[in-house]
């Protein structure tokens, strides 16, 4: 996972000295002590993370720059960042980017971050210690065959990682991964240990107010893990969520080599692809693809419309006033009525019928959105009234309002049969991305799967 470059100096987030660095994180918002508390307020709303999600993340060894990030947000499927917090044995000790304002800016855009801790690590592994002041796990078992000192080592680095999570804004509820290389997993002391160091890692973290996730491979730190859960359930304290290296290339959170009832449903994350290169928005960084399931997945909250006014995912016809053949159906005028009223546009009752106060307030959202005034209320003008709003950063794993003011937006733009599809769940699910790309190809927007600062535009003005 970790890819080495030189060693700097030893991190400064231990003890004593946690303090401080918060206090100079603080300070880097604007250099000033007039810029501190605005640091502290942007911390106190940082949000859970990652918190409920299902959908695609990369992790880097260098927290990535706000540019870099800025246009991964927009033009790369993921959503989800892998972040090196803390630990002796981290290789990027000296995170050029990664501070307070880094960490409170992503999740204000709606990235979703994983810290990092990469500490000591298993007794037999090869690559360890990996410098001069960063110590391995005690293989060392007392007289009664417990490995005391390695669950004392768990406790203390959990405590440090809460540290360094607190002072750069993470919030209490977050998890926190620690990141256990592989290492042979028939070397019995070996293994023992870490399990115990990582007991003593999950006991601290939760005590603590976080949850307590684990990183390691498949075939050895995962599948001791899974087999302690089965076997030996009362032996040690098992972490919250666990993520998975397999690099099989599937993007799922599944392996073969553990059962699939364990931290299931929404506790998994697989690392299912190694470090390679990939660009985005002409921009490259070296990562590692991940796929998450946590919390309890990606979902959204029931909304309600006007007092219970039903708001269908599609099947949406051209609206035109009665005449002596046709009347427009009424459940649809509602929904309209509905909408523009939510717009400050209609200031009627909703009752369904294309009466001339509703023509009216049609006429008016046209000309506000350069429709063209006439009777009848097109395809186009129910998306444009559909994804009316805010214009956040939307794709795979994404959820909400805005999504849903996105689906049905979709569901009207006729793309196809995929666009018939499209329910207005409010998750962005891989329905909605079929959808949004086959429409973004028709209307020679970028074929992203996002909806960013070049596909909102489009969409709200009903191009189809």
């Amino acid at each position: 996972m970790p890819r080495p470059v030189p060693p700097l100096a030893r991190r400064l987030v231990t003890g004593a000295l946690a303090g401080v660095l918060a206090l100079t994180l603080l300070g880097a918002v604007g250099g000033s002590e007039a810029a501190t508390p605005v640091a502290a307020k942007a911390k106190k709303l940082n949000v859970v993370t990652p918190g409920d999600f299902t959908g695609y993340g990369f992790d880097q060894c260098q927290a990535p720059s706000q540019a870099r990030m800025d246009r991964w947000l927009q033009s790369s499927p993921f959503l989800a960042v892998g972040i090196y917090i803390d630990g002796d044995s981290r290789a990027c000790r000296d995170q050029k980017y990664l501070d307070a304002t880094w960490v409170s800016t992503q999740l204000a855009r709606g990235w979703r971050l994983l810290p990092i801790t990469l500490g000591p690590q298993a007794s037999c592994q090869p690559r360890f210690p990996r410098y001069k002041d960063d110590v391995k796990i005690s293989p060392k078992a007392n007289s009664k065959g417990a490995y005391a000192t390695a669950l004392k080592q768990g406790r203390t680095q959990a405590s440090e990682s809460v540290d360094a999570a607190k002072a750069l804004g993470i919030a209490a509820g977050s998890t926190l991964w620690y990141d256990l290389e592989g290492f042979d997993l028939a070397n019995t002391r070996c293994r023992e240990s870490a399990l115990s160091f990582l007991s003593g890692w999950t006991q601290q973290i939760r005590a603590l107010g976080y949850v307590s996730g684990v990183y390691s491979s498949a075939g050895s730190g995962i599948k001791a893990l899974d087999d302690a859960r089965v076997n030996r359930p009362t032996t040690y304290t098992l972490p919250d969520q666990i993520w998975i290296a397999r690099w099989d290339g599937v993007a799922n959170t599944r392996t073969s080599y553990i059962r699939n009832d364990g931290w299931t449903p929404n506790a998994r994350v697989k690392q299912y692809q190694g470090g390679h290169d990939e660009t985005w928005g002409g921009i490259t960084i070296n990562i590692d693809r991940n796929f998450l399931d946590v919390g309890r997945g990606s979902i959204a909250a029931r909304e309600t419309y006007c007092g219970g006014v039903p708001v269908r995912s599609t099947g949406y016809l051209v609206l035109r006033p009665r005449t002596a053949t046709t009347t427009p159906p009424a459940d649809q005028v509602k929904v309209l009525q509905c909408l523009l009223q939510r717009q400050g546009v209609y200031t009627g009752k909703i009752h369904g019928r294309y009466n001339k106060r509703t023509l009216a307030a049609v006429n008016a959202w046209q000309t506000a959105h350069g429709l063209g005034v006439r009777a009848a209320w097109s395809r186009k003008a129910w998306m444009t009234l559909f994804s009316a709003g805010e214009t956040p950063v939307l794709k795979y794993g994404s959820s909400g309002s805005a999504v849903r003011r996105l689906q049905r937006a979709l569901s009207v733009a006729a793309v196809g049969s995929i666009a018939a599809e499209v329910r207005a769940n409010g998750v962005f699910g891989s329905t909605t991305d079929k959808a949004l790309r086959a429409w973004q190809k028709k209307v020679g927007v970028e074929v992203s799967g996002v909806a960013g600062t070049e596909t909102w535009p489009a969409i709200q003005r009903g191009l189809r």
